[in-house]
Order: structure tokens, then C-alpha cells, then sequence
């Protein structure tokens, strides 16, 4: 990512399933170069053009040869998760993804879903209700299942398709952008391989700031100023990264009191939370989805590989 900004995607599942116009803003967080083809976004590699499609089919591909190098057996089927909050265009291409893969999508399942298999949920008998937060890189989905002898009901699902720990790293970058402006008189923001290196220094403190108070950020040989090379370092604290990013983590709190008033339900009605996506890493996250449904959330399974887990007990189940 960082020797080769223009050859390297990154949040394609932004990108599926949507017209040029639906993604103009997600356009200006990439470093590589995206086409409006007939009114679709297409990814341009040297003078190649790529699908949204065409590129998650080439993720899926690399996990289905990991797969078959550890099975030593072909693979031929799969389960796929979607944000629950996905409409049917982007659950199509997601399913023509696979298909380009060589794989038959037995399943196309929802994430919360599967996170909630994930957690034995279905393992218990008398009835409750669950409401699982995802906060990932790219996708934040709400939803509200309703369990009882193993069969799931969701009853509400909420959310926002253009958020995630991407946003929150974009937040980073802009703040360190404007302090190299202010003390090296220098605007990076078109320079893609120092643009890639600020990412990747935002998105590392971010993930230091959930377990310390103070991270460090250290960027030396960044790029060339009017005089000399510019090195960059800075102490983030965890207070500043609250500060930047304050009103997207309060932002949050709007779907879970929609699903919850779709739901027709209260807090109180709420039996179990799940915290699910790598950004629920996030103390303040944590803390705000606490103080909002007045319980702990629930911290059972590793919030990263939950999804992934459940979509293979439901291929599991399919077998």
C-alpha cells in the first residue's frame, strides 16, 4: 500500500453493488483511481479497468486457495456475510463476486445473524432478544434478534452503509495533514505515498489508543518541504482522538434507538449485547454503547472472526 498507492484497493465493499454517484465521497478517501463506467464506479489499475465485483472476487479466490492448501481437498461452495443493512443490488453483486470466484454462494447471510450463531446463542432455550452492534472497517449495522428454541426472528435492523474504523482513521489523517501544513507550510494531501504512510501511522495509533492512553506517532523522511525533508512526530492522546472523531462515535446511537423504536422496544427489553467489528475495540464505543442500553455488552467471541465464524457453522449446518 504504501510502495504502490495507485495499485493497491482498499474498502471495495463500499463499492458494490452501487452507482459512480453513490460512491463519489468514499472516491476521495482512496489512493487508487476510480472511473465512472456508464454511471458504475470501476477500479482503474494501469490502463485495466476492474468491477467492484471483479475485485472481491480476487479476495474471495485467495481465501478459497488458503482453504484448499489447508483442506489439500478442492472447495467449491461457500456461505457469505453482508451488512444486514445491504439492499438486494448489493447483495447481488456480492453473490456475482463468488460466482466469478468459481464458488457456488450456497447462503448470502447477514452479519449480525451470523455473529449471533457465533455466540452459542442458539444454543439456548427460553426466548430473548439481542441487540448486535457492528461497528467495522467500512459498515455499521444495528440489529435486534429475537431468539427461542434455536430459531432467529430479526426484528429490526438499522444502520449506516458509509461508516467505519475508516472514518475514524480519515479523521487522523486530516488532523495530521493540518499540522504538517502549519509547521512545515506544506499541503500533503496529493502526495499519495506520503498520504498511504500517514494512513497507516493513523490507523496503528488508533488501535494503540484502545489499550493506552497516549500513542506515539513517528513519521520520519515523509516527504520533501521547502526546507529540507520533513519528519513528523507527534503524541496522540486518546482524549484528541475522542475529540476528532466525537460526533461519528455519538452518530452511532441513532440507529440503535431506531431499531429499537422499530422493534417497539426499550432498553430494558434487551436481554444481551453483542459488540461485533474490529472498531467496537474502541473504549469510548464501548462506554457509550454501555451507558445507552444500561448493561456490559457481551464479550464472549473475538469481535473480529465472530462473523466469520458464524457463516461456518450455518455452512455447518447446510452440509
Amino acid at each position: 500500500m504504501v510502495m504502490k498507492p495507485k495499485e493497491t484497493v482498499t474498502l471495495i465493499k463500499r463499492f458494490m453493488g452501487c452507482t459512480y454517484d453513490e460512491v463519489k465521497e468514499d472516491i476521495k478517501h482512496v489512493q487508487y483511481d476510480v472511473v465512472n463506467d456508464n454511471g458504475y464506479p470501476k477500479i482503474l489499475i494501469g490502463d485495466k479497468k476492474y468491477s467492484p465485483e471483479e475485485i472481491s472476487a480476487k479476495i474471495l479466490m485467495k481465501l478459497k486457495s488458503d482453504a484448499e492448501a489447508y483442506l489439500g481437498e478442492k472447495v467449491t461452495e461457500a456461505v457469505i456475510t453482508v451488512p444486514a443493512y445491504f439492499n438486494d443490488a448489493e447483495r447481488q453483486a456480492t453473490k456475482n463476486a463468488g460466482k466469478i470466484a468459481g464458488l457456488d454462494v450456497k447462503r448470502i447471510i447477514n452479519e449480525p445473524t451470523a455473529a449471533a450463531l457465533a455466540y452459542g446463542i442458539d444454543k439456548q432455550e427460553d426466548t430473548h432478544t439481542i441487540l448486535v452492534y457492528d461497528l467495522g472497517g467500512g459498515t455499521f449495522d444495528v440489529s435486534i434478534l429475537d431468539l427461542g428454541d434455536g430459531v432467529f426472528e430479526v426484528k429490526s435492523t438499522s444502520g449506516n452503509n458509509r461508516l467505519g474504523g475508516d472514518d475514524f482513521d480519515q479523521r487522523v489523517m486530516d488532523y495530521i495533514v493540518k499540522d504538517i501544513k502549519k509547521e512545515h507550510k506544506v499541503d500533503l494531501s496529493d502526495d499519495k505515498m506520503a498520504m498511504q504512510r500517514i494512513k497507516d501511522a493513523a490507523e496503528k495509533a488508533k488501535k494503540d489508543l484502545s489499550g493506552m492512553t497516549t500513542a506515539q506517532i513517528s513519521l520520519p523522511f515523509l516527504a520533501q518541504g521547502e526546507d529540507g525533508v520533513i519528519n513528523y512526530e507527534t503524541d496522540l492522546t486518546r482524549a484528541k482522538f475522542e475529540e476528532l472523531n466525537m460526533d461519528l462515535f455519538e452518530s452511532t446511537l441513532e440507529p440503535v434507538r431506531k431499531a429499537l423504536k422499530d422493534a417497539k422496544l426499550t432498553a430494558k427489553d434487551i436481554d444481551k449485547v453483542l459488540l461485533v467489528g474490529g472498531s467496537t475495540r474502541i473504549p469510548y464505543i464501548q462506554e457509550l454503547v454501555k451507558k445507552e442500553l444500561g448493561q456490559e455488552p457481551s464479550k464472549g467471541v473475538n469481535p473480529d472472526e465472530c462473523v466469520a465464524l458464524g457463516a461456518a457453522i450455518q455452512g455447518g449446518v447446510l452440509t
